[in-house]
């Protein structure tokens, strides 16, 4: 569902963009006909910049360090690439493309992504897991904007696919919501015992600022605040926080502020200088997974042996993301 309607997005955008320039064009107004189509081809990033100006208002008086304008304008630069290749080529076009493999002979590992994402976000990392042999199920969460409650079954599925196939609890890897998902999973479950580990990357834990003028279900769970967060914290123990790596950063542009993307008790790690999104693809990151996966010299295997576009080691843009 999520795909075509990013499909549509995408093309349409396009088209649009070719629409009034050829109009205007034809007319003789060229200067109306190029800034027009570029306006609308850049409005994604137009929108980011406002956002990363509300991130210096908001992160002033944060606990997370603060962050610089050099640091802020390099993380939006790397949030509007990294984005547009999310949105409008992975998510929409290749999610489908690296499928699940859930059996193996070591431990596998989870993937869970975010608000309006599907597992197309993951292509990388499913890129380098298959090259190094790791198994690992990607999951779509739906409905897309649905209740949070409603994803532990989706992320339950996942698991059992993992031990099944591997014998072993998997490691589970969520992006923004895809963390708030897992949680909601660990205790819909009481499943602490069947996750080996849990890694969260810009995870809403303790809501954000932009949820308050949310409409779906889902986001407005995100509140800052709210009553669905406040109940799920106080049903979680210390001993559970515990076996979470928290992964949050003074330039993310969604969860607001940095910190709330912490949890107690947690080993929360600061991210300095990249963007919401950018954050899913910070090798150190992938790093900490790998290792908890136990898979050695992980940062010098190439995923991208076969050329394509989707490797991590040939990011292209994502490099320039950060």
């Amino acid at each position: 569902m999520l795909a075509r309607l990013q499909q549509l997005t995408t093309i349409g955008l396009v088209a649009l963009a070719f629409a009034w320039a050829w109009h205007h064009a034809h007319q003789g107004r060229w200067a109306m006909a190029v800034t027009g189509a570029l306006v609308l081809l850049c409005l994604h990033a137009i929108v980011l910049a406002f956002e990363f100006v509300l991130v210096a208002w908001v992160n002033r008086r944060d606990a997370a360090p603060r962050a610089s304008v050099a640091q802020l304008v390099a993380a939006w630069w790397g949030e509007v690439t990294t984005s547009t290749i999310v949105f409008c080529w992975r998510q929409p076009f290749r999610s489908r493309v690296h499928p699940d493999r859930p059996a193996g002979r070591r431990r596998g590992v989870v993937l869970v992504h975010g608000f309006v994402c599907n597992r197309g976000l993951w292509n990388p990392w499913l890129e380098r897991l298959h090259a190094l042999g790791v198994p690992v199920v990607a999951v779509n969460l739906e409905p897309v904007f649905g209740s949070i409650d409603a994803y532990a079954r989706i992320v339950d599925d996942a698991v059992a696919a993992l031990e099944r196939g591997t014998g072993m609890a998997p490691v589970l890897v969520g992006h923004s919501m895809g963390g708030l998902a897992i949680r909601a999973w660990l205790d819909r479950h009481a499943a602490d015992a069947r996750a080996h580990h849990v890694v969260t990357i810009g995870s809403p834990h303790q809501g954000t600022s932009l949820a308050r003028i949310a409409l779906a279900m889902n986001a407005r769970q995100m509140r800052r605040d709210g009553d669905w967060l406040r109940a799920l914290a106080a049903r979680e123990t210390p001993q559970r926080r515990r076996r979470f790596t928290c992964f949050y950063g003074h330039c993310d542009n969604i969860v607001l502020p940095a910190s709330t993307a912490t949890l107690p008790d947690a080993d929360n790690r600061h991210l300095a200088g990249v963007a919401h999104v950018a954050m899913a693809y910070d090798d150190r990151v992938l790093a900490d997974v790998m290792r908890l996966l136990g898979v050695a010299d992980a940062a010098d295997v190439s995923a991208s042996r076969s050329g394509d576009a989707d490797a991590w080691s040939s990011r292209g843009a994502d490099d320039a993301a950060r």
